[in-house]
């Protein structure tokens, strides 16, 4: 009987384990049919120095050492001479006669570009071209009857699905790691033209510009950064959606460049305290705080305060959503866009324009002399009137310049030199031209409201919503 028991359990033990087995994502296929259209990319610029060329790395980075053991360096006597600043990445083979994606940080300003197979042919690649804003490269080398990846969905990923990259990290040439997909659409700040695909995949410095696989062996995205505080994988990864990829690197093919729409208008978004301000019944869209002069949304007629719901029939979730929409359309397209203004909805046909290289900050306005007998207001600001050369040099009728922030104002991340336009509160607006004008206006709201300010801040206008607003 006890033999018959033990049997037993074994047999249960046995299977639990099978099944365990059984249930675990298996990458062995998708690595063997796969592995072949991955690449390997090294670069070489030449650049111009004195002495000994020093790593791009903090003595802290893990990356340090790594580089420091493994990359001869020439000692310097002072005297100018030219060094081999080497790269190295990966990339992966979209069609069999030759052309390659990889990340734009991988080749941007490179001299050579040299592209590896992983049946150890080597090929000098030529770059078609190059999109920083999406960080997406196209290559070509001559070459026929190469293996090519197979494209997915990333709208049909799911989060908890379980992907792989296979890549170069360090140099180790067809590396698989896998993971999970951690989160979709996610805004990183400058990034505004990608809606990331978040995984905890094993990225490293040679992964970048590699292919991010689903179960069934098909691209969904293009590695291209990681969240890290020491330069080294802490499991948290980011990839380009393919689409997004594909669709840069069909206007780099035909035309080298990459064409943008653009509104013309700058944006922020729309918190709890700013909905309740305009009167908007829940967070949603992207509010415009200044709009271009001359530009499409002028001419169509936007206005600072309108809150952006909808583009072309697609809603508008947050203001990281915004740039990727009217990015994506071509310039000279014509659209409808949904705004909130006034407590109500309004539909407005704009001409999309064309996104230009980007221009420099302005500068800050001058300011007011400060006042230092004046006591702060409720809200904690020292305030006074614009003069009439202050008001034609910021071209602004009215406003009011803060010379002080104390209290809550400093808190709300208020500053010396912005200038208060208007106050916002329960979907009315109020534009400010007086000191006692405003002073008696924030009396008259409620002990614990919320108050939102109009500011304009050198050549930008945000808006700032005071959380809480205390007693007199």
């Amino acid at each position: 009987m006890k033999h018959l028991i033990a049997l037993f359990s074994l047999i249960v033990v046995h299977a639990l384990a099978l099944a365990q087995t059984r249930g675990l994502p298996d990458f062995t296929e998708l690595a063997e049919k796969q592995g072949a259209a991955v690449v390997n990319i090294s670069t070489t610029q030449t650049v111009r120095g004195h002495g000994q060329m020093s790593l791009p790395f903090d003595e802290n980075d893990p990356a340090y050492e790594f580089f420091k053991r493994f990359i001869p360096r020439q000692p310097g006597d002072g005297t100018p001479r030219e060094f081999q600043n080497k790269s190295l990445g990966s990339g992966f083979i979209i069609s069999s006669d030759g052309y390659i994606l990889t990340n734009a940080h991988v080749v941007d300003s490179a001299d050579e570009v040299v592209v590896r197979l992983t049946d150890k042919r080597e090929f000098k690649a030529r770059t078609i071209g190059v999109d920083k804003r999406t960080d997406v490269a196209l290559l070509k080398i001559e070459a026929t009857g190469l293996p090519a990846v197979k494209m997915g969905d990333p709208a049909q990923l799911k989060v908890g699905e379980w992907v792989a990259a296979i890549g170069s990290p360090f140099g180790f040439d067809s590396s698989v790691t896998a993971g999970i997909v951690s989160a979709k659409g996610r805004a990183l700040p400058q990034e505004n033209f990608v809606p990331f695909i978040q995984t905890d995949v094993a990225i490293n410095p040679g992964n970048s510009g590699g292919p991010l696989f689903n179960m069934r062996g098909e691209v969904v995205g293009i590695n291209s950064m990681i969240y890290s505080r020491t330069g080294g994988y802490m499991g948290v990864s980011f990839a380009i959606p393919i689409d997004v990829a594909m669709d840069v690197q069909e206007q780099l093919r035909s035309t080298g460049r990459v064409s943008r729409g653009r509104l013309g208008i700058v944006i922020q978004e729309v918190s709890k305290e700013l909905a309740e301000s305009l009167g908007l019944a829940r967070p949603m869209g992207a509010v415009v705080n200044a709009v271009e002069k001359g530009g499409p949304a002028e001419k169509a007629g936007l206005e600072p305060g309108d809150v952006i719901l909808n583009v072309d029939g697609k809603t508008v979730g947050s203001s990281s959503d915004l740039p990727r929409m009217v990015g994506s359309m071509r310039p000279g397209t014509k659209t409808v866009v949904q705004v909130w203004r006034k407590g109500a909805t309004r539909d407005i046909a704009v001409t999309v324009g064309e996104m230009a290289d980007e221009k420099p900050a302005g500068i800050r306005p001058q300011r007011g002399s400060k006042a230092p007998e004046q006591a702060p207001n409720r809200l904690g600001l020292v305030v006074s009137e614009l003069n009439a050369e202050q008001k034609r040099e910021l071209k602004l009728n009215s406003g009011l310049i803060i010379e002080d922030v104390r209290g809550i104002g400093a808190r709300a991340d208020l500053r010396p030199g912005d200038i208060v336009i208007a106050v916002i509160s329960r979907g009315a607006t109020t534009e400010l031209r007086t000191v006692d004008q405003f002073n008696k206006l924030l009396a008259s709201f409620e002990k614990g409201s919320n108050v939102t300010l109009l500011i304009r801040r050198g050549e930008m206008q945000t808006f700032v919503t005071v959380r809480n607003l205390g007693g007199d």
